[in-house]
């Protein structure tokens, strides 16, 4: 373990006391569960890591029998890639579990300390796969697989932190009668944050299911693991945001940049895999983990033994295709289009076609033109009208390419719904710059009637046009 924290008269307290057979001798670190201390098992002279949980987390009898079938079950786990659980008991009501003490450093750290290769990070996926595969096929999700749960010991063996505790901060899972998201859980970003309708999970390493709150699988460990790959070989998160709602907006709808354009020296095989782990739908990723180690295991083969790492024609045509995409404005209809003007400009080469012969056709094409242009405005107007549909939208402006919508203590559903409004906005828009939408839930009543003078309101919820002092023609065709 090497989070480091601060400790405080109520950590200081704990130093030297004994839970059962175990000594506690100095302060790990703290986090959402609790706070971890390393300790001394006095039976078997070994040291371990000792987590005492937050009383409130193990207060409901219920969630607390979930937790410890749960834990128990991730105790029985052996697996060299998995730091063991060696005990899970409770003395003067403090619930503690004992673990195995990794000495080492977390895959965050070496990232920021610039001691991860490529073949050393493709070396540790492949053991946390392997490691994942055996909890999976014994029933057991993480939920929670991070850069800050995954430490490296100094041989290079990698350990996966807090198997089976993950479900603990998930209020609720699993109850019986209990919709997926139903329930307030966690969100971290350096910090716990709390958003109502998400799910428990570290915000940049969720999988688009645990954004949307639904019902998690196996999948849901392997989306988060292509993170950390992503990670490790470029240095940076493929989902980022200005905002907790912001980053899971990208995870659930934006396509992140290939690895092998953030860092060109990359093979395509590993932009292949990565890709494959981070699919949108849960479908189009790799079944189970073991399919993505066997492919991890073929790739760290290929970068031991030297063989060349160039893909077939057909992976290589397809990979410059997604290169392409990404650096065309527009994606895969801007390459379309392209395309089609190149191969138009080639034929009339070809023909020898007269330029007076080509006027009517281009004002019917001008006509279309004008016509699809001005799909943006019909599709932001049609936008407004949903936005009656949720009771929490108080009013919407446009500026230019800027829409912005204020909220009014929405739950996290809501702004993940309007989200994907826009973004099925920016789909159909085929020329021009795509909408950029802020959802504002932090306007003070002053900077909100302020904001309702302005130029751009084109729409507003009946309360706020009754009670605003709003220019006349807005009262009378309130939209």
């Amino acid at each position: 373990m090497v989070l480091r924290g601060t400790a405080t008269p109520m950590t200081d307290s704990m130093i030297g006391r004994t839970l059962k057979h175990f000594r506690i001798d100095s302060l790990i670190g703290g986090g959402g569960m609790g706070v971890v201390y390393l300790a001394r098992d006095m039976r078997l002279e070994r040291p371990v890591a000792i987590k005492l949980l937050k009383p409130e987390l193990v207060a409901d009898p219920d969630r607390r029998a979930r937790f410890l079938a749960e834990a128990r079950t991730a105790a029985a786990l052996n697996h060299p890639a998995i730091a063991q659980v060696y005990d899970i008991d409770e003395e003067a009501g403090t619930t503690f579990i004992a673990m195995e003490y990794v000495d080492g450093r977390t895959i965050s750290r070496l990232i920021a300390e610039g001691e991860l290769d490529l073949l050393g990070s493709v070396d540790i996926g492949l053991q946390v796969a392997e490691g994942l595969a055996m909890a999976h096929e014994a029933g057991i999700i993480h939920r929670d697989i991070k850069s800050d749960n995954i430490m490296v010991t100094r041989d290079g063996h990698a350990k996966l932190l807090d198997f089976g505790l993950a479900k603990l901060l998930d209020a609720g899972a699993d109850a019986p009668g209990t919709p997926p998201g139903a329930i307030d859980r966690t969100l971290t970003i350096g910090q716990p944050h709390t958003l109502a309708g998400a799910v428990l999970g570290t915000i940049h390493y969720m999988s688009p299911e645990q954004a949307r709150g639904q019902a998690l699988d196996p999948r849901s460990d392997i989306f988060s693991l292509g993170i950390v790959l992503y990670q490790m070989v470029t240095g940076e998160l493929p989902f980022r945001g200005d905002s907790l709602l912001d980053t899971m907006h990208s995870i659930a709808y934006v396509e992140p940049k290939p690895v092998t354009i953030v860092r060109k020296s990359l093979p395509p095989q590993l932009h292949r895999i990565i890709a494959r782990c981070l699919r949108k739908n849960r479908d189009d990723r790799y079944p189970d983990a073991r399919d993505l180690a066997a492919d991890l295991k073929r790739l760290k083969f290929d970068l031991e033994s030297g063989t060349r790492l160039s893909a077939p024609p057909l992976e290589r045509f397809t990979g410059w295709l997604e290169t392409l995409k990404a650096s065309i404005p527009g994606g895969t209809l801007g390459l379309i289009i392209l395309l089609a003007a190149i191969l138009l400009a080639v034929v009339f080469l070809l023909l020898k076609v007269q330029v007076g012969s080509l006027i009517g056709p281009a004002f019917v094409v001008y006509y279309f033109y004008r016509s699809i242009r001005n799909r943006k405005k019909r599709r932001l107007q049609a936008l407004a009208k949903k936005l009656k549909d949720f009771p929490e939208v108080k009013a919407m402006f446009i500026r230019g390419e800027q829409v912005t919508i204020v909220l009014d203590k929405a739950p996290a559903k809501t702004y993940i719904k309007i989200n994907g409004l826009i973004d099925s906005v920016n789909e159909k828009i085929h020329f021009g710059k795509p909408v950029e939408a802020a959802l504002r839930d932090d306007l003070g009543e002053a900077d909100f009637q302020s904001l309702l003078r302005t130029v751009g309101l084109v729409y507003a919820r009946e309360d706020v046009l009754a009670a605003a002092p709003l220019p006349l023609d807005l009262r009378e065709n309130p939209r």
